[in-house]
């Protein structure tokens, strides 16, 4: 889950790949974003995205 406005998604989604990495995991396709918040409705910094990937199993 990333939490924040959405420019700042680069980071999540570095520490997500590696904790892919890091548990023998691999990104099996491109990921897709779930949007929890209303952006109109919402302050950036409590923005709230799921970022999801497809994974297998080695590198």
């Amino acid at each position: 889950m990333h939490t924040g406005p959405y420019d700042t998604e680069t980071a999540t989604i570095d520490r997500l790949r590696s904790f892919l990495d890091t548990g023998g995991y691999a990104v099996a396709g491109r990921h897709h974003e779930i949007y929890l918040s209303n952006p109109g409705r919402t302050a950036p910094e409590a923005m709230r995205t799921i970022i999801r990937y497809p994974v297998k199993q080695g590198s």
